[in-house]
């Protein structure tokens, strides 16, 4: 696991190697899913933990510390994440930021969502005991607004009195999901989407094919682009994309009744991305995660008033809201499609 960062995190990793100096207790990686945050937070906690750490900050990967690391048992770091139910073990990595890039196993059980009070409750017996070797103890928890009320609010209490030798390393897709409290207690550490080129490059590297696609579809994000890649699911995207082309009642209902088992958060996320690129069309001429679509965006673009607009992205935003819990997934999707094609009505 030593020095196994992605290729666009060189730069920030010496941005972060600055803090080490003086090393706030709890720091908040944030940015967009999918560009490798987590491995980037545990990569800088091996370093913390390692014995005999490297000029450039990364941990040696040869000494004790490190071997106890890769196998998931040191005794100073603890991992908090959205448990699987009846307690079955997770692939490493939360949705988006799959572990190297590459798939993991799933587990037969459904993922709980929440990270729970339980969870952190636990870490109090972990933080009273002494360290290994008197040194530091690292806690990483991801991804932050998994934390439920109950949780954020225990986790706030240690934040606020934080034990001796222990840093928090947290990590975040959606900023204005935490409690500001939280976000106050933290060192705030940007993690920026990687260039093009870079993404690209490797995505072509994992033999992704149509990577350019794949790439602008999740908003510049490779690794959530290689998991799409590797999914089964380019046929449900593109049938639900032409529908999009061609709104209109009938063609609502059916694809309502054909993609209803079809993960309604992932529907919502494919059309807030095409509602996205209607408005930047109309606004400015440019497309963002659909360019082979562009003559279909720039048709409808021509018809739909930008009020219409400005009211479907804040419905759509509504919907993504409660996309992972519908009382009908078959009646959800009715709904959001038939309010789509009133705007062309």
């Amino acid at each position: 696991m030593s020095n196994t960062l992605f290729p666009w995190q060189g730069d920030v990793w010496q941005q972060l190697q600055q803090m080490r100096a003086r090393l706030p207790h709890a720091i908040l990686f944030h940015g967009a899913e999918g560009i490798g945050k987590t491995v980037f937070a545990e990569q800088f906690a091996q370093s913390l933990l390692c014995e005999t750490p490297l000029p450039d900050g990364h941990a040696c990967g040869t000494c004790g510390s490190c071997g106890w690391f890769v196998q998931y048992n040191h005794p100073d770091y603890r991992r908090v994440r959205p448990e699987i139910l009846d307690g079955d073990e997770a692939g490493d990595g939360e949705e988006g930021e799959a572990g190297d890039g590459k798939k993991t196993a799933k587990s037969a059980k459904a993922p709980s969502k929440e990270i729970k009070i339980d969870q952190i409750r636990a870490l109090a017996g972990f933080m009273n005991i002494s360290t290994h070797r008197q040194g530091q103890r690292v806690v990483l928890l991801y991804p932050a607004e998994a934390l439920n009320t109950a949780a954020a609010n225990a986790l706030l209490k240690t934040l606020e009195e934080p034990p001796p030798n222990t840093v928090f390393l947290l990590s975040s897709n959606s900023l204005d999901r935490l409690l500001p409290t939280i976000l106050s207690r933290c060192r705030k550490f940007a993690m920026p989407l990687p260039s093009r080129e870079q993404a690209l490059a490797w995505l072509r590297q994992q033999d992704v094919k149509d990577a350019d696609v794949w790439l602008a579809e999740q908003g510049g994000a490779p690794l959530t682009a290689y998991v799409q890649s590797q999914s089964e699911g380019r046929e449900l995207i593109d049938e639900f994309l032409q529908h999009l082309t061609r709104p209109g009642i009938d063609g609502a209902l059916k694809c309502a009744e054909h993609l209803q088992k079809t993960p309604v958060a992932e529907l919502v996320a494919w059309q807030q991305r095409w509602l996205y690129d209607l408005f930047s069309l109309k606004l400015s001429g440019t497309i963002r995660y659909y360019p082979r679509y562009e003559k279909a965006l720039a048709g409808l673009a021509a018809k739909v008033e930008t009020g219409a607009l400005l009211r479907a992205l804040k419905s759509s935003n509504e919907r993504r809201a409660i996309a992972d819990h519908p009382l009908s997934a078959r009646l959800f999707i009715e709904e959001m499609l038939l309010d789509y094609a009133s705007m062309f009505a």
